[in-house]
Order: structure tokens, then sequence, then C-alpha cells
């Protein structure tokens, strides 16, 4: 249990680092009041592969990629050591993270709501991580198939949001997103092959190209809903669709369990860390991580930038 937490702790301070380390890299190539200002006057204005390109080959750029990469890991691990409503809980606290890395780099100031929810999702977590009992150990092999399937139908469903929706489409398209990250942990869970290391019974289960396709289509549904609209609605539909759908698979599914006596705890607790993490989505200081970054990432897809900029100010 321990090892678990402290894996997904380490994923989320990754993943924040990576935002951070992006949104530097970004700084190095425009700077950012510039691009807003342009994009309040155009809605026709976007990245160009050029400044993409640029933005994807600066040294804080790169290092963040790498730190992207210790974020995926450390989640599929945990998802296996832990309950998933702990594991992807702890994930997307990486908000909390995230802020207090931009208060430190860039200089971001918090409010006093900041540090109220960041404060009540940390709490949060410690009260659920007290609750949590063991991991199941429930592993149908339908679910491998399960998995397999909903990924593609999750970004499908995505998809035709950035297509179909005129408004709300951020955080439409972010709540997907989550989803899909959701059917990435739940695929890590029950992937063959990782506890006793056979990479024959690992390439021939479904599960790992749920895992591997899930991965990477949540990363683009989540970069192109913050192209599309509000920063804050994406990242806020994010963390409900990231927690909630691994979470309850894993009870209902799984056998994921709290200890005896702890479920009321534990409910109010997830419930409290979701709604912190959904508070401290509009912080500033996230806001304008995330928008410094997807606004130099190609959104390709559907519908140019909406001014997403906006939300950071």
């Amino acid at each position: 249990m321990t090892a678990g937490i402290i894996i997904a702790v380490i994923g989320s301070f990754a993943f924040a680092a990576a935002a951070v380390l992006q949104a530097l890299g970004a700084d190095q190539v425009a700077q950012r009041a510039a691009v807003r200002e342009e994009r309040r006057k155009s809605a026709r204005a976007h990245p160009s592969v050029r400044s993409t390109v640029a933005t994807m080959l600066t040294v804080p750029f790169l290092v963040g990629f790498v730190f992207d990469i210790i974020g995926f890991v450390a989640t599929i691990l945990s998802a296996r050591l832990i309950p998933l409503f702990l594991s992807q809980t702890i994930i997307s606290a990486r908000l909390v993270a995230t802020a207090l890395l931009a208060m430190v780099v860039l200089h971001i100031r918090l409010t006093m709501r900041d540090w109220i929810a960041g404060t009540v999702v940390v709490a949060s977590l410690v009260l659920l991580a007290v609750s949590a009992g063991s991991e199941g150990s429930v592993n149908e092999r339908w679910m491998h198939w399960a998995v397999l399937v909903a990924g593609p139908v999750l970004f499908g469903l995505g998809l035709l949001c950035m297509r179909m929706l005129h408004k709300h489409i951020a955080a439409a398209t972010g709540l997907m997103a989550g989803a899909v990250f959701g059917v990435m942990a739940i695929a890590s869970r029950i992937v063959d092959g990782l506890d006793e290391f056979d990479l024959a019974a690992m390439f021939t289960d479904p599960a790992l190209y749920a895992l591997l396709f899930s991965g990477i289509t949540g990363f683009y549904l989540f970069t192109v809903a913050l192209q599309t609209g509000s920063v804050n609605g994406a990242a806020a539909a994010l963390v409900v669709g990231q927690t909630v759908l691994p979470g309850a698979v894993g009870i209902i599914f799984l056998g994921d369990v709290t200890r005896a006596g702890w479920g009321p705890a534990a409910i109010i607790a997830f419930v409290a860390a979701v709604a912190g993490g959904v508070v401290l989505s509009s912080s500033r200081a996230v806001t304008a991580v995330e928008t410094a970054d997807a606004t130099n990432m190609p959104y390709g897809y559907g519908h140019p930038p909406r001014q997403a900029a906006r939300s950071a100010d």
C-alpha cells in the first residue's frame, strides 16, 4: 500500500513538473503576453508548425517530456498496487503540485481560494489513504476486451464533441479525455505479464493495446480541449473523468475495497478531493501553465483555438 501511494505521489509531481517545464519552453519561443494579445484580436490566430516545433525542441520542454513519461509509468504502477479510487485521485492532485511549482518557478501568486482548495485536496488524500483497503484481485478476461473497446469509443465521443458542440466544447472534451485516461488506468491494473514478467502474455493481451491507445489519445484530447475553449472547464472536467470512472470500475468490477467501517469516510474524502481539484483547476497558476503549454501544441482537429488564453487572465 505504502509503495503504491509513494509512486502515485511521484507521478503527480512528475506531471506537474512536466507542465511547468513545458510552459517555460513555450515562453522561450514567444512571449505569452504577446500571444494572448494577438489571439484577442483574431480568432483565426493559431500556433504555427514552426513555433510548435521550436517549442518542442527547447531544453525545458524535452525535460518536461521525460517527466511526462515518468508520470505515465507511475500511473501504471500505482494502479496495480493500490485501489483505483486512491491512485487516480492522487494522480489528479497534480493540480496542487502544478499550482505550487508555478508559484515558485513562474512567480504566480496564489489566492486564498487556491490555498484552501489545495489544503482540502491534501487533507482528503490523507483521509482517503487511511480509509483505503487492499486493491482487488478480480481480473475477468472480458474486461481485457472491454477496455480495448472503451478507449476508441470514448475517443470517438471526444472527437464528436469537438465537431458537434458549439458551447462547452472544452468541458465536454476534457471530460472525455479524463475518461480515456481512466480507461488507461483500468487497463494498467488488469494487463497480463507484469507481476510475473512474461512478454508473450503481455503482447497478446488486448489490455496492453488499450493502455497504449488510451494514453496517447487521452493526451491528444486534453491538448485539443485546452485550445477550444475554457482552460478552467477542461481541467475541471478532466479531474472528474479521470477519478470517477476508474474509481467506480475498481469498486464494482475489480474488487477494490475500503477498510472495515471506513466506507463513509472514504466517500467523503473522495468527493472532497475531486471538488477541491475542480476548484483548483480555475487557479491562475494552473490555467497560466496549461494555456502556455497547450497554445504551442498542434491542435489540428475540428476547431481553431477559441482565445483559450483569456481564462488565464
